[in-house]
C-alpha cells in the first residue's frame, strides 16, 4: 500500500486582523492548512497582548500551507490583494497599528519574484489612486498565536471581521 506523497509549500501574508485573513485563505481549494501568528518583529514568542502594545514590531500574519499542484502561489497572491486595502499604512479599516501592516513574507526566491511582479502589475493597473505600501520581505521567524485565535471566525460561525 503506497501513500501518495503530497508536496506542501508555505506562504505567509499580513493583511490586517489575522482572523479575517485566515478565513479568506481557508476557503481556497488547495490550501491544506492555515495558522495565525506573529512575524516580522523583534520579540521572541510574543503574546497577543505584547503585539497589541505596538512594542514588538510584529505583524499579525497567516501562514498558509498549500499544495502547489492544486493552487498556485499567484492565486494566493490574488486572494491577498483582493481581501484588503494595500494602500493603508499600518492599518486596515478600524484596526490601526503596525501589527496590521500589509506585508508578504516570501519563503523562496520564486515567491519573492512573483510577489514583486504582482505588486507592480497592480500598481500599473491603476486600481488604486494611492501608492501601494505593502512590504515584500524574506520570511522571518513565525510565532504561532494563542489557540483561541486559530480559526477564530469559523469557531464563532462568522465569515468576516467587519460586519
Amino acid at each position: 500500500m503506497s501513500m501518495e506523497h503530497q508536496t506542501v509549500e508555505k506562504a505567509t501574508f499580513g493583511a490586517g486582523c489575522f482572523w479575517g485573513v485566515e478565513a479568506d485563505f481557508r476557503q481556497v481549494p488547495g490550501v491544506v492548512a492555515t495558522t495565525v501568528g506573529y512575524a516580522g518583529g523583534t520579540t521572541e514568542n510574543p503574546t497577543y497582548r505584547d503585539v497589541c502594545s505596538h512594542t514588538t514590531g510584529h505583524a499579525e500574519v497567516v501562514q498558509v500551507e498549500y499544495d502547489p499542484s492544486r493552487v498556485s502561489y499567484d492565486a494566493l497572491l490574488k486572494v491577498f490583494w483582493e481581501n484588503h486595502d494595500p494602500t493603508q499604512l499600518n492599518r486596515q479599516g478600524p484596526d490601526i497599528g503596525d501589527q496590521y501592516r500589509s506585508v508578504i513574507f516570501f519563503h523562496t526566491l520564486e515567491q519573492e519574484a512573483a510577489a514583486i511582479a504582482s505588486k507592480e502589475a497592480l500598481e500599473r493597473s491603476g486600481a488604486y489612486k494611492k501608492p501601494i505600501v505593502t512590504q515584500i520581505l524574506p520570511a522571518p521567524a513565525f510565532y504561532r498565536a494563542e489557540d483561541y485565535h486559530q480559526q477564530y471566525l469559523e469557531k464563532r460561525g462568522l465569515s468576516q471581521c467587519h460586519i
